[in-house]
């Protein structure tokens, strides 16, 4: 399936692939967790292989890997380094709850992708521009991971509603200006200060989205 969606929630219009469960934009993140399917833990365990000796097998331990597993299914996610920092499904959540509380973004929609692989969660500014009375574009704020080392912690402004693998690569694609990203690679912890560190960033991001505004009706009436 090319949109790679296992779980996801929305608020607003149905998703293009019909998946997902329809949310009130103003649910608690709980309900936000459950519904997106975003309500388990990724867990760690030492890799472990078989060796032939003249007696039998024997069990080993790779020391500088190890298996990261889904909580609830126990499905194999992937073996990464002893130093990789993994970044909850419910952290990804929690990241919007201050900018929902106090700085009025709404949930619009949140997931799991590729059996948890990958999962996000994006939220509408409630800036927006319409261009030539008709052409309605919105300004959202995307946080996006990964646990098999295919993408780094990234926050990012984007004018792209993000509801599957298509469009979460587009608008990520479309946001390479460090100066408008926050990115983390997977070496360091998804801390309080980290956390607080992007939410920043994304503050003054939203500044470029003023700039694309302006931008786009300079150039709708050319």
């Amino acid at each position: 399936m090319a949109h790679e969606v296992q779980t996801m929630a929305y608020a607003g219009a149905e998703p293009w692939h019909g998946l997902g469960h329809l949310l009130p934009a103003e649910a608690p993140l709980e309900t936000w967790q459950e519904a997106a399917g975003m309500n388990w833990q990724i867990h760690e365990t030492p890799v472990l292989y078989n060796v032939a000796g003249e007696h039998g097998l024997h069990v080993k331990a790779n020391s500088d890997s190890k298996v990261l597993f889904r909580s609830d299914t126990h499905a194999h996610l992937s073996v990464v380094s002893k130093r990789y920092k993994v970044v909850q499904p419910n952290e990804v959540l929690e990241f919007y709850r201050d900018l929902t509380d106090v700085s009025g973004y709404q949930l619009e929609t949140a997931g799991v992708l590729k059996g948890g692989k990958k999962f996000w969660a994006l939220a509408k500014t409630g800036k927006e521009s319409v261009l030539k009375g008709k052409d309605r574009v919105q300004a959202y704020i995307l946080l996006a991971t990964s646990c098999d080392g295919t993408l780094a912690t990234t926050a990012t402004p984007t004018t792209i509603r993000v509801v599957c693998n298509n469009t979460l690569t587009a608008a990520l694609r479309n946001n390479d200006n460090l100066e408008n990203t926050f990115r983390m690679s997977h070496d360091r912890v998804f801390d309080d200060q980290i956390k607080e560190t992007a939410a920043e960033k994304v503050g003054l991001a939203m500044k470029s989205l003023d700039v694309f505004k302006q931008q786009a009706e300079f150039l709708s009436k050319k």
